[in-house]
């Protein structure tokens, strides 16, 4: 973060100061918003929540070493030399001020949202631009309305251009963190079930989706999936240039000759406006493309040539918990897929396990989160998938899970095993693991299945 002035941080939030603090011109370099890991020198924003209240924070996070703070409510004392900003909001404050920070910077925003791969797509998309340019990335999966902005605030005088991912769970969401972010080119991955329970149907869900326009620069430039049926929908209604993605005939950029080396890289032929070439993308999963192909339509959009392109992706890391390959002594591979889950993502996490050469394939699947009522059904569906993969063996934990073990009982699968909790599945998976086998590992992010992961580490050996 560039040096901000206590000053120019109390004009844009429209703040008052508290206490007798007099020094305005002191500059600030860093924002944050946890106590335990403050920095000398730095602002802290006290956020508030159902659960819990930042202000109670506020004395240790200034013994800490923070210079001031924002705060909602008057104190009954002030420690000397520090400065106090009350505001109507902390949360509101935080937003206003990244929104003044951004514009200190002349660079292009490249914002994303969608149902499944927004974080993949994210670091496939900053590979690429890596290649020529200093990139601002959301880090992690901090793409709403607290993490989006702390990520403006990461910015500084070196960086040439930011990718965004802008997440959310609600109507008006998406509205509100593009308002703050103004796209210069907007991508949105796919339309699925994520978070359905709040919206009822994937209709409304994309109604939610294209708010990232509301907001976004009049010639924005548009990145969208052409083989998503809802996406299609959108056709001649969008600001700027629009251009689509996928397998299908007729698309700006397309991918054919889908192939897998079934342990850690696809292989493509991909076709754009301006070259036809072989792409490896270091990563498991025909659903690749979709991050690779939008990528190589923002790498042209800034003008980069095949080779960077071609590199760029080459050079994609994914995020961790994102369908990391651990490789393990004999013949074991992990596919460690624990951030989070939803139904399309499970298919197509099942998909990358079913295209793997081992003998031996098992599938550690738990509760999808935010389905609703369509819960029980959707849970089945991926049970009824995994016969159809040809996936030998399947150890459910979770009471949603319940689903998955029923319907797979009655498809095709070998061995299904069902736990109620994830110390349950310990002993299940002593037994199944074996030489030549592959394990996927994948749940909503409030199983914290990484555990399981763990625990599989215990029960192989270190190549």
């Amino acid at each position: 973060m560039e040096a901000i002035t206590v000053r120019e941080i109390m004009e844009v939030v429209g703040g008052a100061m508290l206490g007798d603090f007099s020094d305005l011109d002191r500059e600030i370099t860093r924002v944050e918003t946890d106590s335990r890991t403050i920095h000398a020198g730095s602002l802290f924003i006290p956020l508030s929540g159902e659960r819990f209240d930042g202000h109670a924070y506020i004395n240790s996070a200034l013994e800490g070493g923070a210079a001031g703070c924002f705060t909602q409510r008057e104190r009954e004392n002030y420690q000397p030399g520090k400065f106090y900003i009350k505001v109507a909001s902390t949360s509101r404050a935080l937003r206003d001020l990244a929104k003044h920070y951004k514009k200190k910077f002349d660079i292009p925003i490249v914002a994303l949202t969608g149902s499944v791969g927004k974080t993949t797509t994210k670091d496939m998309v900053a590979a690429v631009l890596g290649e020529k340019f200093r990139v601002l990335k959301t880090e992690g999966n901090l793409n709403n309305d607290i993490g989006v902005p702390m990520t403006l605030l990461r910015l500084n005088r070196e960086h040439e251009i930011a990718v965004l991912e802008l997440g959310m769970n609600h109507a008006g969401e998406i509205d509100y963190l593009s308002d703050l972010v103004e796209p210069d080119v907007a991508l949105i991955t796919n339309v699925g079930d994520s978070h359905i329970e709040f919206f009822g149907t994937r209709e409304k869900i994309l109604e939610a989706k294209r708010e990232i326009f509301n907001h976004a620069k009049p010639d924005c430039f548009v990145v969208l999936n052409g083989d998503d049926p809802l996406l299609r929908t959108l056709a001649g209604q969008l600001p700027g240039e629009t251009v689509w993605c996928g397998s299908g005939e007729g698309l700006d950029y397309q991918a054919s000759k889908i192939a897998s080396n079934g342990s850690s890289h696809m292989l493509c032929q991909v076709k754009t406006p301006r070259m036809t070439c072989q792409v490896e993308i270091p990563a498991l999963g025909e659903h690749m493309i979709y991050p690779t192909l939008m990528a190589m339509a923002v790498g042209e959009h800034f003008g980069l040539s095949q080779r960077e392109i071609v590199e760029g992706v080459l050079h994609f890391a994914p995020t961790k918990m994102r369908m990391n390959i651990l490789q393990r002594a004999d013949g074991i591979t992990i596919l460690n897929d624990t951030y989070n889950a939803n139904p399309q993502s499970m298919r197509a996490a099942v998909e990358v396990l079913s295209s793997s050469k081992s003998a031996f394939k098992v599938a550690v699947l738990g509760d999808m989160f935010e389905l609703g009522s369509l819960a029980p059904a959707l849970h089945a569906g991926v049970g009824e998938y995994l016969g159809k993969a040809g996936i030998h063996c399947l150890v459910a934990v979770g009471a949603l899970a319940k689903h998955i073990y029923d319907a797979a009982k009655v498809s095709t699968v070998e061995q299904v095993y069902y736990c109620p909790s994830k110390e349950a599945a310990h002993k299940i998976l002593d037994e199944v693991v074996r030489p030549d086998t592959t394990i996927l590992v994948k749940a909503s992010r409030g199983m914290a299945f990484e555990d399981l992961v763990e625990y599989l580490k215990t029960i192989t050996n270190e190549t």
